[in-house]
C-alpha cells in the first residue's frame, strides 16, 4: 500500500470527511486542511504553501500543515497497515450463532427467495424436537467460555413450526441454568401466521424479530404473493403493526429487499417510516445475476445515488426523531470490533452456521441446500474441515481485491454467498455489493458528522 493510499477522503453531506484506513480514526477537516492533503503526501511544505497561496494566507497552511503532521505522528492519520501474517483466527472454532432452519416450508411465493419459495431445493420439511435440541446441546457444547450465544429461528417461514420454537426457547432456558451459558433469540417472520397469542409468545421471549416486508403495497406484491398468487401487504402489514405496538422498546427490524424493479428504495424506506415502523433495513437481492430482477452495472449509478439521496432525507428526520434507525447507515467508530474481527465479517461457516430440519450443517443460510457446502450435522458435529478452513481464510488479507480497498475493514470482505453466486468462488467479493458497502459506509460517516460533530 502507498503511502498516499492509507487515506480515504470525500465530501458528503456538507461535511469534508477523512478516513485513516488503517488505524480507523476519522477526522472532520476544514477547506484548508482538505486541500493540503491533496499534496501532502508528495511535496514539502515549501511547495504546498506555493501551491496553495492564492487561495489561503502563508501563516494557515504552516499552521495546518504541522497539524496534520502531529496526527500522523500520533498513528491517526497515514498510520501503518497492521501486520497480521500468518493471523490464526478462531483457532478454537467456537461457535456462537446458530441459523435454525425450523421450516423448509413457506406460505408466501416470493419471487427471489434464495430458498426456493420455502423448500431450499428440497422436500418440504419441518424440523423435529430432536434436531432442534441437539442443535442447541451443539451450541453449548462448542460455545467454549463464551456465555452468550445467538439462536435464530428462521426458514422458510418458522412460524409454520411455531409449537417447536416454544418448545426450544424454554429448553434453551434449561441449558443456560446448567450450562452458564445465556440465549438471545431470534426470529424472521412474513407474517401471515401472526396472531395474538405466538405475538405475546415473540414479544415475551425473542430478543430481536425480523419482519419481512418490502416497502410500498406495489413493490411488495409484485415481488411477495401468496400460495394463490395474490398480494401479500393487506394481509401482513397489520399483524407488523400490532406486534411493534405491542413490543415497546424491545428490538426488531422491519426488513425489506430491494432489487432491479424498486432502485428507488429510500421511498420503500421513507413508507415504512410513515407507517410507524422507525427500525428498518432494506437490503439488495442476493440473486443469479441472470435473473431479471438482479442488480447489475447498469444499476450501480441510481442505486449510489439513492443511498446518498436517502442520507440526506434520513439526517432530517434524524434531528427531530433518534428513534428512527436505517440499518445500513449504523456505524460504531468508538467501540468497535478487533482487527482480527473487523478482517473476517461474519463468521459464517466458523463462528456461525446454520442447521436444516434433518439437522445438516451449513455455513449460512444462503448456501442450505449446496451439498457442496455441507459442513456436518448436529449429531457428528462438523465433519468436512476444509470447507470451515475455507471460510475461516476468507478475510481481507487472504482476497486479492480486498488488500487495498479503503472500506476493508468495515465490510470485512463482504458477502461469501454473493461472491459466490456470482463467481462460483468465495474468495473474490461481489463488486456491486462492493460498491454499495462503500457508498453506505460514507453515508453512514457523514450522517454521525451532521448529527455529531
Amino acid at each position: 500500500m502507498s503511502y498516499s493510499d492509507r487515506i480515504h477522503r470525500y465530501i458528503l453531506n456538507d461535511k469534508n470527511i477523512v478516513l485513516d484506513i488503517n488505524s480507523g480514526a476519522v477526522h472532520l477537516v476544514d477547506d484548508l486542511v482538505y486541500h493540503i492533503l491533496d499534496y501532502y503526501s508528495k511535496n514539502t511544505l515549501e511547495e504546498i504553501v506555493d501551491l496553495l497561496k492564492d487561495r489561503y494566507d502563508e501563516k494557515s497552511i504552516i499552521q495546518a500543515y504541522r497539524e496534520i503532521k502531529v496526527l500522523e505522528s500520533e498513528g491517526m492519520l497515514y498510520s501503518e497497515p497492521t501486520n497480521l501474517d500468518g493471523m490464526e483466527y478462531n483457532k478454537d472454532n467456537i461457535v456462537k450463532a446458530l441459523c435454525l432452519h425450523v421450516a423448509h416450508d413457506c406460505n408466501l411465493r416470493c419471487k427471489y427467495c434464495f430458498a426456493s419459495q420455502g423448500d431450499f431445493k428440497g422436500d418440504r420439511s419441518l424440523m423435529s424436537l430432536d434436531v432442534g435440541k441437539r442443535a442447541l446441546e451443539l451450541l453449548v457444547k462448542n460455545s467454549g467460555n463464551r456465555r452468550n450465544l445467538e439462536v435464530d429461528f428462521f426458514g422458510g417461514e418458522p412460524l409454520m413450526n411455531f409449537d417447536l420454537v416454544k418448545k426450544l426457547v424454554y429448553y434453551g432456558r434449561e441449558l443456560e441454568e446448567k450450562n452458564n451459558k445465556h440465549f438471545r433469540f431470534t426470529i424472521t417472520t412474513n407474517g401471515v401466521l401472526l396472531n395474538e397469542d405466538n405475538i405475546d409468545f415473540i414479544n415475551k421471549h425473542m430478543d430481536n424479530v425480523v419482519l419481512s416486508l418490502d416497502g410500498r403495497k406495489e413493490i411488495n406484491d409484485n415481488m411477495r404473493k401468496t400460495v394463490s398468487g395474490d398480494g401479500s401487504y393487506d394481509i401482513i402489514l397489520p399483524k407488523f403493526k400490532e406486534l411493534i405496538e405491542k413490543r415497546g422498546d424491545k428490538e426488531y427490524y422491519i426488513r425489506g429487499t430491494f432489487t432491479s424493479y424498486n432502485i428507488d428504495f429510500a421511498k420503500d424506506a421513507l413508507d415504512f417510516y410513515e407507517k410507524g415502523f422507525k427500525k428498518i433495513s432494506i437490503e439488495p437481492v442476493v440473486t443469479s445475476p441472470d435473473m431479471d430482477y438482479a442488480l447489475r452495472e447498469e444499476h450501480i449509478e441510481p442505486v449510489l445515488e439513492e443511498y446518498e439521496k436517502f442520507s440526506k432525507d434520513y439526517i432530517k428526520i434524524k434531528k427531530m426523531d433518534r428513534n428512527f434507525l436505517f440499518f445500513h447507515f449504523m456505524i460504531d467508530l468508538n467501540q468497535g470490533p478487533c482487527i482480527i474481527k473487523r478482517a473476517v465479517g461474519c463468521g459464517a461457516g466458523s463462528e456461525y452456521m446454520a442447521v436444516t430440519p434433518e439437522g445438516d450443517l451449513y455455513p449460512c443460510h444462503q448456501f442450505v441446500g449446496d451439498e457442496d457446502f455441507k459442513i456436518g450435522d448436529v449429531f457428528k458435529g462438523v465433519i468436512n474441515i476444509d470447507i470451515r478452513e475455507q471460510f475461516k481464510k476468507a478475510n481481507v488479507y487472504n482476497k486479492t481485491e480486498c488488500r487495498n480497498c479503503w472500506a476493508r475493514f468495515y465490510c470485512s470482505g463482504g458477502c461469501h454467498a454473493n461472491a459466490y453466486n456470482h463467481h462460483k468462488d468465495i474468495m473474490k467479493p461481489y463488486e456491486i455489493g462492493c460498491e454499495m458497502e462503500k457508498k453506505r459506509i460514507e453515508c453512514a460517516i457523514s450522517i454521525l458528522a451532521n448529527l455529531e460533530g
